[in-house]
């Protein structure tokens, strides 16, 4: 499809070399039956440059190129209406060219407020000194939790202040079909905040999600090609359940940060630790569960909300698989799953692509 539409673009634009040519009279162009000037004639080949410059920076995932595409779409349009009888047809080119092109400033705009937010706190977090994370760090901590972070090789590299992290899996609403996604993230950790923004296809549409967790407050906003709304979430209910998710990634992505002091643990055996995060008014609660190996194999709440209902079930990630990704040994594989009263429920599938620490 991509290819198909910059040859659409292009061949639209060389229709525009005609004008020109009957401007200046450079052979005999019969399709256009009325006379036109030589500064018109400049304009038809202006369309014909602004149309291939359009398609080279579409072809190259540049974001400028529907800027460009509309103002070919304008200027060829005012070219048309100048020659309707003869040229009308170009009508459906231009509204098509200029369709995609809305609907890919719709994409860049609304992901804009995802870019703004990563970026402010990225800016925040860089001037917080670095430090290294030391068996003085950790002795407080609960066995299960110690192995856990010489495990995944946390131990005399620096503690975490945030982290970027890209996922690619699938997801699904109960009684439907999986959807594919992709997904980038980032949290930070001295005032705990998720960032997470997703692009998915439904049945072949696109669907863009920013999923925000900002000073205990979150939101959710998903919307097709990043204009028409389909959900958008906000509230208590929703704040709580985003601080499991956040205290999940701290977790399951950002070990280093399990020393935070706002973490309260119970121990309850070799293999299973209870832990309370709170951050300011909201407290959370979660079981880990360990394996003799020291892997975090899964992670249970009873403190999420279903967006489906808005009713709180048992929420679990249990992990499958673990893989040294950027010198540590990490989850690679995770499903998110509900409880619910007839049974356990994927929702989620989780790859895990990239991950990145300290990001500056």
């Amino acid at each position: 499809m991509r290819i198909f539409f910059v040859i659409l673009i292009v061949i639209h634009g060389l229709i525009h070399l005609m004008g020109f040519a009957k401007a200046f009279d450079f052979g005999t162009i019969t399709q256009l039956s009325k006379e036109i000037s030589k500064p018109l004639g400049v304009l038809w080949l202006t369309a014909f440059l602004l149309f291939l410059l359009s398609a080279i920076l579409f072809f190259l995932k540049k974001e400028e190129w529907w800027i460009i595409s509309i103002i070919a779409v304008i200027v060829s349009q005012i070219l048309i209406i100048t020659v309707w009888q003869d040229a009308k047809f170009g009508t459906i080119a231009n509204i098509l060219i200029a369709a995609v092109a809305v609907l890919t400033w719709g994409s860049i705009s609304f992901e804009k407020s995802f870019v703004n937010d990563k970026n402010e706190n990225i800016i925040r977090t860089t001037i917080i000194s670095q430090e290294i994370l030391t068996e003085t760090d950790i002795k407080t901590l609960p066995k299960p939790v110690q192995h856990y972070l010489k495990y995944v090789g946390v131990m005399n590299k620096p503690k975490v202040k945030n982290v970027r992290i890209v996922f690619e899996g699938q997801m699904r609403d109960k009684g439907k079909d999986y959807f594919p996604f992709t997904s980038e993230q980032f949290n930070f950790f001295d005032e705990p905040t998720r960032l997470f923004y997703m692009k998915a296809k439904i049945f072949g549409v696109s669907a863009l999600g920013y999923h925000k967790y900002s000073d205990t407050k979150a939101s959710m906003d998903i919307r097709l090609f990043g204009l028409f709304p389909i959900v958008k979430k906000s509230g208590d209910i929703m704040n709580k359940a985003e601080t499991v998710t956040l205290f999940n990634d701290m977790c399951l992505l950002a070990p280093a940060t399990l020393i935070d002091k706002r973490i309260q643990w119970e121990s309850i055996n070799d293999t299973l630790v209870k832990a309370t995060f709170t951050n300011k008014k909201i407290s959370i609660t979660a079981a880990l569960y360990f394996n003799q190996q020291g892997q975090l194999v899964d992670f249970i709440s009873n403190d999420r909300t279903s967006i489906t209902d808005m009713k709180q079930y048992p929420f679990s990630t249990p992990v499958s698989e673990y893989k040294i990704i950027n010198g540590y040994n990490l989850m690679s594989k995770a499903e998110a799953v509900w409880d619910y009263t007839d049974g356990k429920f994927t929702y989620g599938k989780f790859i895990l692509k990239e991950i990145e620490y300290n990001i500056k």
